[in-house]
């Protein structure tokens, strides 16, 4: 399936700049971003990233085990905003690193078990997850259907001049 993420250039620094924020106990920050989908020809979706939504300080937990976990006060705050409006929800976070970036285990694992949450209150529309680098992106896109999810290859951020960071890898 062909999948296109668009994000507006000042969209786009505004979420790296959140998630460079210092935070008193996690070792990285998360963002979610609300999107909205649109068929693509060929049984393709384009996301165009609509809005950047903050996790507050308060709504980290400490955690020796993971660089950053949410309470449930941010999951439900997402879940709000797309009970509330009809978008697609992207959770957001960043590894420190230049080049293509992966999803650790434990990332997998977690995204699996929260994303199925917002087909409760937004059924129809895809939900995912995204990590970034410093200069480069990788994210995965579930559909309710689907049992596993699909990578989005295609990564544009929209501005002047316009570019592509793409990772192609899980």
């Amino acid at each position: 399936m062909n999948i296109h993420f668009r994000i507006a250039a000042k969209l786009f620094a505004g979420l790296h700049a959140d998630l460079s924020r210092p935070h008193a106990h996690a070792h990285e920050r998360v963002a979610f971003l609300s999107c909205r989908p649109a068929a693509l020809p060929g049984a393709g979706v384009l996301l165009v990233a609509h809005a950047l939504h903050q996790v507050a300080d308060d709504d980290y937990e400490p955690s020796d085990t993971m660089g950053a976990l949410l309470r449930g006060s941010a999951f439900r705050k997402a879940l709000q905003y797309a009970f509330n409006h009809p978008v697609s929800m992207f959770h957001v976070h960043r590894h420190e690193h230049k080049g293509h970036p992966r999803f650790s285990p434990v990332d997998l694992e977690e995204s699996a078990k929260f994303v199925p949450d917002f087909w409760k209150v937004r059924p129809g529309h895809p939900h995912g997850t995204i990590v970034l680098s410093e200069d480069s992106a990788f994210g995965l896109f579930w559909y309710r259907k689907e049992k596993s999810p699909a990578p989005i290859l295609k990564f544009t951020v929209v501005g002047y001049p316009q570019r592509e960071i793409n990772s192609g890898h899980i």
